[in-house]
């Protein structure tokens, strides 16, 4: 799998939230939705 560019328009996906529920890009078609994590982090919170 390549990087995505900046601004470029985001592949399909879902994941689980912070809730144990999962979601998908296409439920907040129409909106801004900025990802956030931090991979490999292994400190709480």
């Amino acid at each position: 799998m390549s990087l995505i560019e900046a601004g470029a328009q985001a592949p399909a996906f879902s994941m689980v939230n912070q809730d144990g529920e999962r979601v998908g890009l296409d439920d907040f078609a129409g909106s801004y939705v900025l990802l956030w994590w931090y991979p490999k982090a292994s400190t709480p919170g």
